[in-house]
């Protein structure tokens, strides 16, 4: 008889095997299960092996994206370069509009707007350049810039116009229409603008330019010389002279409204003479003054 028996054949079905046995079966079918939920999605089993070529077909669309994205800004980069170094960026040609006064030479000195000058420091800086052009010369009350085709400049000056020459001793000064008294002195007027005398008072001078601007052109190009000569009756009296001959006493407050009435005045006049507009409007021949 045999010390040792012969353990008995396990067959294939659950209940032959020993607890610890069925533990380990357990948990290996969890595990299984477990598995096949991770890799599901909707209710679909998805294998890694499907998901690879989508990934792959992304990660590579993504860079082709990214390097279109870092040629076009390479591209763009360069031809913003190439279009500061070529003579495209420069100004080839400027055009000066609305001058009446003032010359082409003048304006391109104010304003430093002349051919070789680049583009983008020009065009959208009208503020800048008007600032700068008014320093230069006083004359130039704005100016506006714009491109014409591909570098051409065109360059439009609004001016203030000259109301005339102030005499300084043996010498004349020009006077703006805004009251501006210009620096530079002139042995000789030019022009068909009066000359000023005696105006010995800032204020008076501010008052009678502001006056003289308001005129129509035909009136303002039919005076000569405005002279300040007040008297006991009227502090504000001026005497004219006028191109055709003719002379004129008015007064500063009242000279802008008064001068209009000139021309129907001596429309009606048989020979030269005086035109009193100081309170009334009328005239007086010469010869009859005389008398």
């Amino acid at each position: 008889m045999s010390l040792f028996k012969r353990k008995p054949k396990r067959t294939s079905g659950s209940a032959s095997l020993t607890p610890w046995e069925r533990y380990q079966q357990d948990a290996a079918d969890n595990a299984a299960t477990e598995k096949k939920r991770h890799f599901s999605w909707s209710g679909k089993r998805i294998r890694i092996g499907d998901k690879l070529p989508r990934l792959k077909s992304q990660r590579r669309r993504l860079v082709v994206k990214r390097a279109a994205l870092l040629i076009g800004a390479f591209t763009v980069g360069l031809l913003i370069a190439a279009y500061f170094i070529s003579p495209l960026s420069h100004i080839q040609r400027v055009t000066i509009r609305g001058t009446q006064q003032l010359s082409t030479a003048q304006v391109q000195t104010a304003t430093r707007i002349r051919p070789g000058e680049a583009l983008w420091a020009v065009i959208g800086h009208d503020r800048q350049i008007s600032h700068r052009a008014q320093r230069a010369n006083p004359q130039i009350e704005r100016v506006e810039t714009r491109l014409v085709g591909v570098n051409q400049v065109r360059v439009t000056v609004k001016e203030i116009r000259i109301a005339g020459y102030l005499t300084t001793g043996n010498s004349y000064q020009r006077v703006l229409e805004n009251g501006v008294i210009m620096p530079q002195r002139f042995s000789q007027p030019s022009g068909g603008s009066p000359i000023y005398a005696h105006f010995k008072s800032g204020q008076r001078l501010q008052t009678m330019i502001k006056q003289y601007a308001k005129l129509p052109a035909k009136v303002k190009h039919a005076i000569s010389e405005i002279k300040f000569a007040p008297n006991q009756a009227n502090p504000e009296r001026v005497h004219l002279y006028m191109n055709d001959g003719n002379e004129v006493y008015a007064t500063i407050s009242t000279f802008a409204s008064k001068m209009t009435y000139y021309p129907g005045i001596v429309a009606k006049m048989d020979a030269k003479g005086i035109v009193n507009l100081e309170v009334g409007a009328y005239s007086v021949p010469f010869k009859s003054q005389n008398n």
